[in-house]
């Protein structure tokens, strides 16, 4: 299964910490990620933040690239990552490196 790494950034004004409309909207997205999993076939293996340096890092399973972009195409991912700048890289683990 296909391994995303997601690197998002966003401003201070909109940090989910101080602003009160990006808490609202980031809440009801981390409060659908069950339905969302299911609903796409993904799994959010992690999720970190780096407070300090608006950084966010989130590592999706999906069954394909298809099924991952189309999760993230998701109205409430899409509102949760509008204001971010975000980085999506395909993540290879140690087992699938050492068999190529």
């Amino acid at each position: 299964m296909p391994t995303f790494l997601l690197i998002s950034r966003h401003s201070p004004e909109h940090c989910p910490l101080f602003n009160e409309e990006k808490r609202k909207v980031n809440l009801a997205a981390l409060g659908r990620v069950g339905e969302w999993s299911k609903r796409f076939g993904v799994k959010m293996v992690g999720a970190w933040s780096v407070p300090n340096e608006h950084l966010n890092l989130m590592v999706i399973e999906a069954p394909s690239l298809v099924a991952f972009q189309k999760s993230m195409m998701d109205p409430t991912i899409m509102a949760m990552t509008s204001s971010e700048t975000t980085e999506i890289k395909v993540a290879l683990n140690l087992e699938e490196i050492s068999r190529r």
